[in-house]
């Protein structure tokens, strides 16, 4: 594809996919209308997704949010379920996957340095349909069906996975802490004389 520049990226009629159903259904048909729906994309921040989230989700009239992304963004929308989930307990999750249909159109290019089509002469041009990976994850307030593929219960200890770190007792610096060698070489004072070690 070296001698391609890529044009343009289009995602490709609803019923090409495999998504299923019409193109503003989603993973979730059922879901309520005032859910809030966070389209996650490879150069989103997530501390602005993370703020609307939270913002959103700290209203009592929304009960259901929606974190999709599809190809190099589907880690991103990991991390901002797995963060929401830390910051609101009791929250039931559903995780779906799902492929979209992405068409890209490619141009070729001139040979030579800066060669140019005569007027009116359309370059060669080449149409590539991916399936691309997506993911799709429901966090509601709400309890869901447990029995529905993807389904996970609220974590019933929310915060950090792993326990606390016990205190440990301050030491000076020059002291090396209990069952510590020190990592300095003893180097005999000025003016002191150094005795011959053979054993």
């Amino acid at each position: 594809m070296e001698n391609f520049r890529k044009v343009r990226s289009e995602e490709a009629p609803a019923g090409s996919g495999a998504e299923g159903g019409s193109p503003g259904s989603g993973p979730f048909a059922d879901l309520a209308p005032g859910a809030v729906h966070m389209r996650v994309k490879e150069g989103s921040k997530i501390r602005n997704l993370m703020a609307f989230a939270t913002a959103s989700m700290a209203q009592p009239a929304t009960r259901a949010i929606v974190f999709s992304g599809c190809g190099g963004a589907t880690t991103k929308t990991v991390t901002c379920a797995e963060i929401l989930k830390r910051r609101l307990a009791g929250l039931h999750q559903v995780t779906r996957l799902r492929y979209r249909s992405v068409r890209e159109v490619w141009e070729s290019l001139p040979p030579g340095p800066t060669p140019a089509l005569a007027p009116g002469e359309p370059a060669a041009s080449l149409s590539v349909l991916k399936n691309v990976p997506g993911l799709a994850i429901l966090l509601s307030k709400d309890a869901l069906d447990p029995r529905q593929p993807g389904y996970q219960p609220p974590n019933p200890h929310p915060g950090p996975s792993s326990p606390p770190a016990a205190p440990t007792a301050k030491r000076s610096l020059g002291d090396p802490a209990a069952g510590e060698g020190s990592a300095k070489r003893l180097q005999p004072e000025p003016g002191a004389t150094v005795e011959d070690r053979t054993a």
